[in-house]
């Protein structure tokens, strides 16, 4: 079973890169994020022409998360819990999509997130709100993890979580993706018992599933890695092979992520 993320850079702008790749690739489950597509504008008809199930939290030119699925899920959820600021208001942000999939012998809980991204990092409202938002997914995660399933939290983390995932530690310094505290809070999701898929396969460097359109990153593979599958031990135990799909970026009009898949045996 093959379960990805990919951060699309709009569902409309790169709709022919992604019917391209779910016939390429053809996974199981595919995690988008930042589709900034309201769900009654999403490109529905032509995904599920592809053979996909589609469930949207989609917003406004903005974030957005999707699940496509060969398969319908049995329960869907949107938003991450605890959205309810000290002042009364609701996180309005559409950054969390979570499915329960029916396997042989069981279920999966697979989620789409999209992690703020906190830049400027001395903003007195974005930097909070990213680490706000990461304790929360801590939070949930912990409560997933209770559950004793299969649990992949796909997406977007914009977190780089060690030095060897960028090509120059110094250029991320003060960057709210580098920060120390940033990396804690990803650490602390890692005590968890969560597991970075891809890391769990190989320690090698140069291994970035972001490119930036500006200064030719791509063509110097000056990267950096931001997108994750964090798997519960259930999870990584079924964990075969993972791979960053890095051709993806050489396409037309490409989005600055390429899509990160991992393989699974819940047979």
């Amino acid at each position: 079973m093959k379960i990805a993320t990919w951060n699309i850079n709009g569902v409309k702008a790169r709709l022919d890169n992604l019917r391209q790749w779910l016939g390429e690739s053809s996974p199981d489950i595919a995690c988008l994020q930042e589709i900034k597509s309201i769900n009654e504008t999403f490109p529905r008809l032509e995904i599920e022409a592809l053979g996909y199930h589609v469930e949207t939290h989609g917003q406004k030119g903005f974030n957005g998360v999707a699940l496509l699925s060969k398969t319908r899920p049995d329960e869907v959820m949107r938003g991450l819990p605890g959205g309810d600021g000290p002042d009364g208001t609701v996180d309005e942000q559409s950054r969390y999509i979570e499915g329960v999939f029916s396997v042989p012998g069981g279920a999966i809980r697979v989620a789409s997130i999209y992690l703020p991204n906190g830049n400027p990092a001395d903003d007195p409202v974005k930097y909070p709100y990213k680490l706000a938002w990461m304790e929360r997914l801590r939070q949930h995660a912990a409560a997933c993890l209770l559950l004793e399933e299969p649990l992949i939290l796909a997406g977007d983390y914009n977190v780089i979580p060690e030095p060897h995932d960028c090509v120059d530690p110094a250029v991320w310094a003060t960057d709210a993706l580098y920060l120390p505290r940033t990396r804690a809070a990803f650490r602390r999701l890692e005590h968890l018992g969560l597991v970075d898929a891809v890391r769990a396969c190989t320690d090698a460097s140069k291994l970035y599933s972001f490119w930036d359109y500006q200064a030719g990153a791509w063509q110097k593979n000056n990267g950096i890695r931001i997108d994750h599958l964090m798997l519960s031990p259930e999870a990584c135990d079924r964990l075969t092979s993972v791979s960053i799909e890095k051709h993806v970026r050489g396409w037309e009009k490409p989005s600055d992520h390429v899509p990160v898949v991992g393989e699974f045996d819940f047979s």
